[in-house]
């Protein structure tokens, strides 16, 4: 069909005339330039993508962090907390500066990494969010390449689980597998599906072609608040699930972001995972107990105890102990390694007990204002009542103190008889020094 015009008498006339031939020619050549087109576009997408894919996989740390606009100052400072959290317990921080990690992380490919959720409030991916500054959570996730993360994709349904699909596929065998929230295993995992499936399913499938499993959050490690009495859906962590897979637990409500990272990047470096203890914890961020840090441990020592909320022992920054505080009992970084980068800001930091959210035996098994037996540290009885108040010298204390310092006047005394003029004058001027009071240190009149 062609348009054919022409004018008449000052107006235009449009004629319409079939031509099938014609019209089927035009049409076919345009249908298959189309195709052909369509063709040529969907080539060029593969192959770009493979460029990518390829160039992702040869891409080192130092150059993704270089072509996103990270200064090298701050990467060493990164470098730098890494060293200061665990100097001796990895490999890769172990009789090395931040100068020497960084180039051992910055010559190491990017660790793809999948993180699948589960039963969770997401609170360890805000934990990773919400830094107080925000290039150090940038510069986190440019350390390592996130290749799937249900709370930051943009896809959702279909598109999701492709995403999810393909990047197990294109990584089968290499990529780190984080999973974050406990998962329900009661009849047969019906309390949680992801598309149609249930999540043990889903972690028994996306674990099985993993290199590593982190379990981040007490959740995840071995079930956590979901998993507190009477546990409806069978809450388990995930090294009860994937019992012949290497699996690492950061419990923690949340857990600190510097001990995920350091995790990776011991395992992306040295191609090792850190030393574990009986639960499956890094020993360089879970060995020691809270309460051998803690700041308010002289206080605990003294025998100072904080009563209620707001009392003067409170607001003094007394022991928590009484207030339920699970410090004596929990292995955790928290009294070292404070959140978002600023001093203070952990449970006791803020004037909280703590709760124990590391310890599977403690944490929401015991209620959180209830307190803890202690086994191997107590107070000293030998340091003084909470309520002791400076005085005046006590008749038996003044005695014993100048027998005392009688005795080792004499003795220096007797001494200095077999020493020569000049050695006997000084040890005599030194025995009268030692007898002689000291405001500093003696106060007879109890000022």
């Amino acid at each position: 069909m062609r348009l054919i015009g022409h004018r008449a008498s000052g107006t235009i006339t449009v004629t319409l005339k079939w031509d099938r031939c014609n019209w089927t020619s035009r049409m076919y050549r345009l249908m298959h330039g189309l195709g052909k087109t369509r063709r040529l576009a969907q080539n060029e997408a593969r192959i770009k993508m493979e460029e990518m894919v390829i160039g992702k996989r040869s891409e080192t740390i130092a150059d993704h962090i270089e072509a996103s606009g990270i200064s090298r100052r701050r990467f060493l400072e990164f470098c730098a907390v890494l060293v200061a959290m665990a100097p001796s317990g990895l490999a890769l921080t172990k009789k090395a500066s931040a100068l020497e990690v960084a180039q051992k992380i910055g010559a190491s490919k990017r660790p793809s990494v999948i993180w699948l959720h589960f039963q969770d409030c997401t609170g360890c991916t805000e934990s990773l969010l919400h830094a107080s500054r925000p290039d150090i959570a940038d510069l986190i996730f440019n350390v390592i390449s996130l290749d799937y993360h249900e709370t930051f994709m943009a896809a959702s349904g279909y598109q999701a689980e492709e995403a999810l699909r393909h990047a197990v596929e294109e990584n089968n065998g290499n990529f780190i597998l984080v999973v974050e929230g406990s998962i329900p295993t009661r009849e047969n995992g019906a309390y949680m599906k992801l598309a149609g499936r249930p999540a043990l399913e889903v972690l028994r499938d996306t674990g099985s072609k993993a290199a590593l499993v982190v379990a981040i959050g007490s959740c995840a490690s071995w079930g956590g608040i979901p998993s507190a009495d009477p546990n409806p859906t069978g809450a388990l962590g995930v090294d009860s699930i994937l019992a012949n897979k290497a699996v690492v637990n950061l419990p923690g409500c949340p857990p600190n972001p510097y001990n995920f990272l350091s995790v990776l990047l011991e395992y992306s470096t040295m191609h090792r995972i850190p030393a574990l203890d009986e639960y499956h914890r890094p020993k360089f961020a879970y060995d020691r107990l809270i309460h051998e840090d803690c700041p308010r441990r002289g206080h605990f020592d003294a025998g100072r105890f904080a009563g209620v909320f707001g009392d003067e022992g409170h607001r003094q920054g007394w022991c928590l102990y009484k207030l339920g505080c699970k410090g004596p009992v929990t292995h955790a970084p928290c009294s070292t390694m404070h959140f978002n980068e600023t001093p203070g800001v952990w449970p006791i930091g803020i004037g909280a007990p703590c709760a124990g959210c590391t310890e599977k035996a403690t944490a929401f098994r015991i209620p959180i204002f209830q307190t803890v037996d202690i086994h191997s540290i107590t107070p000293p009885e030998a340091l003084p009542a909470i309520d002791a108040r400076a005085g005046s010298i006590g008749v038996a204390a003044a005695t014993t103190v100048g027998a005392i310092a009688g005795a080792a006047a004499t003795a220096a005394m007797i001494a200095s008889r077999r020493l020569p003029d000049s050695k006997r004058i000084r040890a005599i001027q030194k025995s009268e020094d030692t007898t002689k009071p000291r405001n500093k240190d003696i106060d007879l009149e109890g000022r």
